[in-house]
Parts: structure tokens; C-alpha cells; sequence
């Protein structure tokens, strides 16, 4: 019944909108509208202070340092986002993307979406490691840590080279396999909603981390954050493995077994 639904839906939608325009025009849309609603939350929770005690750092930024932050995603997901995306639909196309019916079975869409997950998670990792190097960190991914405490938005707030340098991890896999327009675009969602909770500055005792094993999170990521960037560490966007095989991870995690253990000195004090 709720396959047959879709299907009518997404007959509905084919029929109200060109191929090229929902590839690019109703893609960028719909990011845009999942990152903002998903990323706006955590800005509200940091300016009102609610959720304090699940805030991971005790700082904030302050309203206008939060605004500067939403008025440039806005310049670049126009000027770099959406141009990229119209420029890159011929290429998608001749790899074999489609939009036609009969959507693809659900066992086609989870495993190519977590064959994303798994390539993009590894070429992020060595993307972003490059990056923190001194000439490329200096010239391009400072721009990212110009918000060293974290909320959901500056997720995307980067260099516009950046954008482009760690956005190929994105796409690759979606242009290895050639996927439908519905797995592309359940994928972009998953990918947003997983880098604005990794980026939100808050871990909740419902965050995916306390349920995913090997999923990084909140909490592993505003690590990289908040130290020098020498030695931040943490490298991966979803998952942890990454960095615990290549012991980029072994500072956060002796600061959580220090946290850990002076927990629990306190709790038996």
C-alpha cells in the first residue's frame, strides 16, 4: 500500500516536472529546505539557551556571529551549490542516473545508500586530512573553523573550494552506480541530516551515537572543533573506524577516558 502511494507520488511528480528540473532545481530545494529546518534548531538552542546541560561546549557564538554564518551559506549554496549542480547533471545523466518509473526495491536503495556512506566516509577522511595540513588548512579549510564552537548550520559553512574538494566525496558513489533520482536523493537528506547532527554542538541522550556502533556524531566531531588544528584528529564524517586505523583518534579518545574517569571520582566523592 505505502509503495503503491509512492509510486503515484513520484508518477505525480515526473509528470509536474522535466528530468533536468527536479536533478537540479527541485535537488537544490530540497537541500536547502531539509539543511535549514534541520540546522536551525541548534542555532535557536545556543541563542535562547535551552538544552544547556546537553550543550558540549559552554561557550557560544553570538547572534550576529550566527547570522554572518547564515547570510554566506546562502551567497555560496547560490552562487557554488546550485551552479554546480546544473553543470554536473549531463555527467550524472551519461552515468545513468534516471528518474522513470518503476522506483528501484528497497534492497537496491539501502545498499547502494550504504555504499555511500562507506566510500564517502573514506575519501572525506583523506580529503580532510589533506586539509588540515598548514598551507591548505591557512588558505582554505580555516574558513570552516572559523566556528570553533559548532551548531548545526556551520556544517556547510566552508571555503567554496572546499565545497567543491570535499563535496566529490558526495557524489562519487551516486556516479559510480548510476542510481535512480529517488536513492540520490534520499541519500542527499540522510548525508545533510548526519552532518548537521555531527555539527550541532549538542549530544542528547537520544544522538545516534548512544545507538549507531561506529558512528561518530556530535560528540566525536566538536572535538575537532575546539582544539588546535594540529591536533584535532577525527578526521571522518559518519563513522569512527577511519580514525581509530590510522591513530588520529588517540587524543579524544584519552580526553574521554580522563573524562570518564573523573566522573567517576566525583560520583564516589
Amino acid at each position: 500500500m505505502a509503495a503503491s502511494a509512492l509510486q503515484s507520488a513520484w508518477e505525480g511528480l515526473t509528470g509536474s516536472f522535466t528530468e533536468f528540473q527536479l536533478a537540479t532545481v527541485i535537488t537544490f530545494l530540497l537541500h536547502e529546505s531539509v539543511f535549514f529546518l534541520s540546522g536551525l534548531p541548534s542555532l535557536l538552542f545556543e541563542r535562547f539557551g535551552l538544552f544547556a546541560k546537553y550543550k558540549i561546549q559552554k561557550k557560544s557564538n553570538t547572534p550576529s556571529y550566527q547570522n554572518r554564518c547564515v547570510l554566506r551559506l546562502i551567497l555560496y549554496h547560490v552562487c557554488v551549490n546550485l551552479p554546480v549542480m546544473i553543470l554536473s547533471y549531463p555527467a550524472f545523466k551519461f552515468m545513468g542516473l534516471r528518474s522513470s518509473l518503476p522506483l528501484p526495491h528497497w534492497t537496491v536503495i539501502v545498499s547502494q545508500v550504504l555504499f555511500y556512506f562507506i566510500l564517502e566516509d573514506f575519501i572525506f577522511y583523506w580529503g580532510h586530512r589533506a586539509l588540515h595540513t598548514k598551507w591548505l588548512y591557512k588558505h582554505i579549510h580555516s574558513v570552516h573553523h572559523e566556528y570553533a564552537t559548532p551548531f548545526g548550520l556551520t556544517s556547510e559553512y566552508a571555503h567554496p573550494a572546499e565545497i567543491l574538494f570535499l563535496g566529490f566525496a558526495t557524489i562519487v558513489g551516486p556516479a559510480l552506480t548510476g542510481p535512480h533520482l529517488f536513492t540520490l536523493w534520499l541519500w542527499m537528506v540522510l548525508r545533510v541530516l548526519e552532518t548537521v547532527e555531527a555539527h550541532s554542538g549538542y549530544h542528547f541522550p537520544w544522538s545516534p551515537s548512544n545507538f549507531l556502533p561506529l558512528y561518530g556524531g556530535s560528540d566525536f566531531h566538536d572535538y575537532h572543533h575546539r582544539v588546535l588544528y594540529t591536533k584535532s584528529g577525527n578526521y571522518a564524517s559518519t563513522f569512527v573506524y577511519m580514525d581509530w586505523l590510522f591513530g588520529t583518534d588517540k587524543d579524544y579518545r584519552n580526553v574521554k577516558a580522563m573524562e570518564e574517569k573523573e566522573g567517576k571520582h566525583l560520583l564516589v566523592s
